[in-house]
């Protein structure tokens, strides 16, 4: 018979890739039957019954079992987040650019006859966009605006709290503390044992479900499998995990619920190795478990963790294109008394990684001083295999950052990573590290332009003068802080609105018992019942501001040698008629991430500008705004919004990728400069996450002499205090093979931004910027 894993992965990948709107039917229904009762009730009964009634599958082979629907990588439809945007385009899914799903005809039919009427005006897309559409919309050239369609994601809930308690204790919880609440705590913690209630009937449905399909099945191993499965669920539905094997099944279940409450992308499951650590050695100890069972039943979580998928509207899937859902592992790193917490587990996660290579999980690997050489060159090896995991974190840089921002040394020494690259700690942070991308370079090209855009001439910010009439570079940079500051203050409002409305529209019970303190205070997560209560903005994109500001501020102000007016008349007409000029400011002015110090101060400068200014403000649940500095894939779109710039970029080119990454192809120095430019950038700037990405020829990892010396830059980058560095190990021909025969290259995955997708279900655009990007043969 055909390996367990590789069965399972090849059912997986032949699958199609639909739409589902069975979950959508029934949360319609029971809004409309449960009108009078409180938001948190509804979201809580409507949950309770997809658990109940959603159509559910199995393979006979699977070890690990449960998903949102009957076939995997659906895109759920879910109308309480977002209604409009799926009438819009609901046909043309299966034609889009990006992130392609399959439609049924009939299905279509449901929704826009009786799930889209009852949804108009209630989502919170039509909410958001009633109190503050118009705004939204004015700023969205330098801001966009996230967490506007769907529920709340971007969290790594209190894996161990679950695992400890399990939904049936959970559900008593809430009963006795619903017994002497009043209020909205009251209707908090009534809604907690509903869904806790849901739960555990969803699991128990698993079990009968294998107990049923186990009476055709011909193979005595299999059948002594599913047998195994279906205990397994019984008893995680009754009761708290005992066993290793139990308790990776009991962890896969929470992240199933969260996504069919949410419909949200980044649940991420955290320190796993330490997690599972303790289940592993008792089972270990009483001869129930041997590593290599271990395994298996780590590669089938693998598998599980890429059969969800998150439908997004056709302008998020450019941002956040391939899929990125955002499953983040993390390994390694430090204990509390800061020695070093690698164990078994680690390399078995690993080797998971090694032997799938498939997009999701998002692995990640903490680094310090005391990481073992066996543990980073286990994870060199893997690098070297791909797939563009794992990727590292640096906790020399993270902690500090971190404590900087208010958390705890002891949560801090304790964090995860939810999504590409967000920093997080685990179980009691509702972190919004995905609530706006602001554009630095679209406020650049207003401040040049008299506020006006580039590519209409349309208004889009004040006038606060030009490169026409600035006199020096002071003048520039005065005026560049005004537009910054304008458009800043516009964008809080809006993250405000939209914080407001899903406390309003999605509360969410089920997450909200996994994360402490919501339980105590009986809060809700959205209203701000988590111990940490952040907003996370991201910078895009600090590479080419520093390259623009560069030029002008050397040839245009310092040196005298180009003219502001010729400049400014070369802008907005895309260079036409001055492609000299272009190649002058593209070649000879120096760039970021070449270790030149004084441009990479100047990215440094405006990160830093913007993040003192952004600290001034509160969000809405009364937490702190901070900063990041990654992209996904938004420096694509986001770049086709901004028009030609001074570092000799051409209107519409994608920006940087990464978010502390050079601009593609204009590092020449080498990785070392890389990082020497890349370490300037305080590691604060980016304690809501930060990403550098770089591109290795897969020739220098096949000797040893190799590997040794990529761990050794790893080394070296933790010195630095660099918080993350990810890696692509390809092939520029491989990337033009699989353009011009996709079908022979469907495997072929690729590191985008913090995330990992499949080469050929991008964009053209996405695919070209990523061949354009700078590969190393050597250190």
């Amino acid at each position: 018979m055909m390996d367990r894993v590789d069965l399972l992965k090849k059912k997986m990948l032949s699958q199609k890739r639909y739409v589902s709107i069975e979950q959508a039917e029934i949360t319609t229904e029971i809004y409309r039957k449960y009108e009078n009762e409180p938001v948190i009730v509804k979201r809580a009964l409507a949950l309770k019954a997809a658990m109940e009634r959603l159509e559910i599958g199995v393979e006979n082979e699977e070890l690990i079992v449960g998903n949102r629907t009957r076939g995997v990588r659906y895109g759920v439809v879910s109308p309480e987040g977002g209604s409009s945007w799926i009438s819009k385009e609901f046909r043309t899914l299966p034609s889009r650019p990006q992130d392609k799903f399959d439609v049924n005809e009939a299905d279509i039919a449901v929704y826009e006859n009786e799930i889209a009427p009852y949804w108009k005006g209630r989502s919170l897309e039509d909410v958001v966009h009633a109190r503050y559409g118009d705004e939204i919309s004015a700023i969205s050239k330098v801001v966009k605006i996230n967490q506007t369609d769907h529920a709340q994601g971007h969290i790594c809930p209190d894996s161990r709290k679950w695992l400890t308690m399990g939904p049936a204790e959970l559900r008593k919880e809430a009963l006795q503390r619903e017994k002497t609440a009043e209020g909205t705590k009251k209707a908090f913690y009534r809604a907690v044992s509903i869904v806790m209630s849901g739960a555990v009937r969803f699991i128990r449905r698993y079990a009968e479900l294998m107990r049923e399909k186990v009476k055709t099945e011909t193979c005595a191993d299999i059948r002594a499998d599913m047998l195994l499965v279906a205990r397994n669920c019984e008893n995680i539905a009754k009761r708290p995990p005992s066993t290793f094997h139990e308790a990776v099944q009991s962890e896969w279940f929470l992240f199933v619920l969260l996504h069919m409450e949410s419909n949200a992308s980044s649940f991420s499951p955290g320190r796993m190795d330490q997690l599972f650590y303790p289940y592993y050695k008792r089972d270990l100890e009483h001869g129930i478990l041997t590593e290599s069972k271990a395994q298996e039943i780590l590669n089938c979580l693998f598998l599980k963790f890429n059969e969800i998928v998150y439908l997004r509207n056709s302008g998020s899937a450019k941002y956040f294109a391939g899929f990125p859902i955002g499953f983040n592992i993390v390994i390694g790193g430090q204990n509390q008394d800061g020695s070093d917490s690698t164990n078994e587990l680690s390399w078995l996660f690993l080797a998971a990684q090694r032997r799938l290579g498939l997009p999701q999980p998002n692995l990640s690997v903490r680094l310090h001083e005391g990481t073992p050489e066996d543990l980073l060159l286990a994870a060199v090896d893997v690098v070297s295999r791909g797939s563009g995991m794992p990727q590292f974190f640096n906790d020399n840089a993270v902690i500090p950052a971190l404590t900087r921002l208010g958390i705890s040394k002891e949560d801090a020494l304790n964090y995860a990573v939810v999504g590409c690259v967000e920093l997080t700690t685990q179980g009691n942070n509702l972190g919004w590290s995905d609530a706006a991308m602001f554009n630095l370079n679209k406020a650049l090209e207003l401040t040049m332009n008299h506020g006006l855009c580039l590519l209409t001439g349309k208004r889009l910010g004040p006038d606060f003068g030009g490169l026409d009439t600035f006199q020096s570079y002071e003048e520039l940079e005065e005026a560049f802080k005004k537009t910054i500051l304008y458009f800043l203050d516009r964008m809080v409002k809006a993250c405000e609105v939209v914080e407001q409305a899903h406390i309003d529209l999605l509360p969410s019970p089920f997450l909200s018992s996994v994360i402490d303190d919501c339980m105590e205070r009986g809060m809700d997560v959205t209203a701000g019942g988590a111990v940490y209560n952040l907003s996370g903005i991201q910078m895009i994109q600090l590479a080419n501001v520093a390259d623009s500001l560069a030029a002008l501020k050397e040839f245009v102000y310092d040196e005298k040698r180009v003219d502001t007016k010729r400049l400014l008349a070369a802008l907005r007409n895309n260079y036409e008629g001055e492609e000299p000029l272009r190649v002058f400011m593209l070649n000879r002015a120096p760039k970021y991430g070449n270790d030149v110090p004084w441009v990479d101060e100047i990215g440094a400068k405006w990160a830093g500008f913007f993040r003192r200014n952004l600290e001034q403000y509160t969000n809405y649940r009364g937490g702190r705004y901070h900063t990041g500095m990654y992209t996904v894939s938004a420096h694509v779109p986001m770049g086709e919004n901004v028009g030609a710039t001074p570092d000799g970029r051409r209107a519409r080119e994608p920006l940087a990728d990464g978010g502390m990454s050079p601009v593609y192809g204009r590092d020449v120095n080498g990785p070392t400069a890389v990082l020497k430019s890349v370490s300037r950038l305080p590691s604060e700037f980016a304690s809501n996450g930060g990403l550098l990405n770089m591109k290795f020829l897969p020739e220098f990892f096949e000797t040893e002499p190799g590997r040794k010396k990529f761990a050794q830059m790893l080394r070296t980058f933790v010195d630095l205090k660099i918080p993350h560095v990810q890696f692509n190990v390809l092939r520029r021909e491989d990337l033009l093979n699989a353009q011009k025969e996709p079908e022979k290259y469907r495997g072929l995955t690729v590191r985008v931004a913090g995330y990992t997708a499949y080469f050929t279900e991008l964009a053209d655009k996405l695919q070209n910027e990523i061949i354009a990007r700078t590969s190393y043969g050597d250190i």
